[in-house]
């Protein structure tokens, strides 16, 4: 069995943080601090049923991330509904302070079709007293001939700022990154911090387990906290590419995307 943990954390005590999440893709749409404010992307032109995935949130990239494989990009999970977990296993994250919610997918027989591997994929998503908001999977091996099987996974998170030129991330500088928009080709982060004027599409690799998005104009700080996810992609895909998504609209200065993944090292389960 493998597990992947994410927890996004929000400066600042909240007291009537929400979120909600669609049984369609097991995709989070919607996470607000005690004020109300969103603290998630979500398009307005997302549409929310099959076969598209639902735009902005967080979508679940499973078994594939983007096209590192022969399945639909990003693979099928946040295209299939999941249901309620009647029987959820004991999570750390289950006390009485803290609000949550219990997803499972299993395949279709279509899905075995495309990738022939029997599997229990475990979601849950937590709300702390404090509103930071954690994701927590569990995926198990069950087929019946025991046959290991391997894949990639991403929490693919859009993030709520205010304007993506007055946004920073810190915590990757140094590090090496495959820049999609030049073949994948290798460099080193050189700045001191990320910053945006242009398209951006990087996988930064061996990523340590927090990374910080400051958002100046609204003074806030979202803190990204990981396990078992060593890669990361920033993205943000500008103007030009932005008329090209046609549930994407024109509001790609209000999306930040910092997406935590396995994606180099294939697990094998």
């Amino acid at each position: 069995m493998a597990w992947t943990r994410s927890c996004c954390e929000r400066s600042g005590e909240t007291r009537l943080s929400c979120f909600q999440v669609y049984l369609y893709g097991g995709h989070v749409t919607s996470w607000k601090n005690d004020l109300g404010e969103e603290l998630l992307f979500t398009s307005s032109k997302a549409i929310f049923k099959p076969p598209k995935a639902i735009r902005g949130g967080i979508p679940i990239c499973f078994p594939q991330f983007g096209n590192h494989g022969n399945l639909e990009q990003h693979g099928f999970a946040r295209n299939r509904f999941w249901s309620i977990d009647p029987d959820p296993p004991p999570f750390a994250t289950a006390t009485l302070d803290k609000a949550f919610a219990d997803l499972i997918l299993r395949p279709s027989e279509e899905d075995i079709k495309s990738w022939p591997h029997s599997y229990e994929f475990r979601l849950r998503i937590t709300l702390g007293p404090g509103g930071d908001l954690m994701l927590t999977s569990r995926i198990r091996n069950t087929n019946a001939d025991g046959k290991a099987f391997s894949f990639t996974f991403a929490y693919h998170t859009y993030f709520s700022v205010s304007d993506i030129s007055e946004v920073r991330i810190e915590g990757l500088e140094t590090l090496d990154y495959l820049d999609n928009l030049k073949d994948k080709e290798r460099f080193t982060e050189q700045g001191d911090a990320i910053t945006f004027e242009s398209e951006v599409d990087k996988v930064y690799l061996s990523t340590p387990n927090k990374i910080a998005i400051l958002d100046h104009e609204k003074k806030r700080t979202f803190v990204l906290r990981k396990d078992g996810l060593p890669d990361a992609v920033v993205w943000n895909p500008w103007d030009k590419k932005a008329k090209a998504i046609a549930d994407l609209g024109m509001m790609t200065t209000s999306i930040c995307c910092v997406w935590k993944l396995l994606l180099l090292r294939n697990l094998l389960l």
